[in-house]
């Protein structure tokens, strides 16, 4: 298989993983793997296919970026109060990354670790879905100050290769109070700016791997990352009013020994 398809089937994984609680880091370490695409160039387009993700929760939540630039936001997830939210929620994961970076990508991306990770996850969402509170916040709206650095703390554990971003924030959210389609649209949009930040970190410091043959791969894995991951978080949603997380729980417990078999 040439680049291009390769770029074309990563691109599909890291969109339709990226957003939901089953972890993209997983998924992209087994399909890197069987698809033989490895090594430093491999790791830097992982990395920039995440700007396709990223851009395409600008465009599905992009009314609520558009109320963030509005001067005149007195209330809810909206103008000065809701990028203040937003960075509240961000911050913890950004002062945790600086410090702890380098440590984690050597020691936590492994596929022994991954697979722990994937296996209690999904363990912990069983858990929270059998046992989660009673709903006190129905809306992204509805988000206090609290709930958004809850939220950022937890999501701090997304670090660890395997736990999920969107798995931890979304987890949270239910954890304490938040209604859960609501719990998934905040997670979308405190993804942008932790995984912004982070990508284009690792992008500057991997940048110097590439050269001109890779500019066609890695342009077509963007765009197939942005098409599957607007497509995934849609269906997302609609599958969040008639479901629990608990089919997602199940799956990670059910890979977990694959990845650590496959990868080993």
């Amino acid at each position: 298989m040439g680049l291009i398809g390769v770029a074309v089937l990563l691109g599909i994984v890291e969109g339709l993983t990226e957003f939901l609680p089953v972890s993209s880091t997983g998924h992209l370490i087994v399909a890197g793997h069987l698809l033989g695409f490895t090594g430093e160039t491999s790791e830097t387009f992982e990395i920039f296919i995440q700007l396709g993700a990223i851009l395409a929760v600008v465009v599905l939540e992009r009314e609520r970026f558009l109320a963030l630039l509005s001067l005149r936001g007195e209330g809810g997830f909206a103008g000065p109060r809701g990028c203040a939210l937003l960075l509240t929620t961000t911050l913890p994961a950004l002062v945790a990354g600086a410090l702890l970076h380098d440590w984690i990508r050597d020691r936590l991306f492994g596929p022994a670790t991954v697979a722990w990770a994937l296996l209690v996850g999904g363990i912990v969402i069983l858990l929270v879905e059998r046992s989660r509170p009673a709903v006190t916040v129905s809306s992204v709206d509805g988000i206090g100050f609290r709930l958004a650095l809850l939220i950022g703390l937890v999501q701090c554990l997304a670090m660890w290769p395997g736990v999920s971003r969107s798995g931890a924030t979304i987890v949270a959210g239910l954890l304490f109070g938040l209604e859960r389609k609501a719990a998934a649209h905040y997670s979308f949009l405190a993804a942008v700016p932790v995984m912004a930040a982070a990508t284009l970190y690792d992008l500057m410091k991997s940048w110097s791997h590439l050269g001109s043959q890779d500019v066609a791969p890695f342009a077509v894995g963007f765009a197939v990352a942005f098409v599957s991951a607007y497509v995934a978080m849609r269906w997302f949603i609609a599958l969040l009013g008639r479901f629990t997380l608990r089919p997602f729980a199940w799956y990670r417990i059910a890979i977990a020994p694959a990845v650590y078999l496959l990868v080993k």
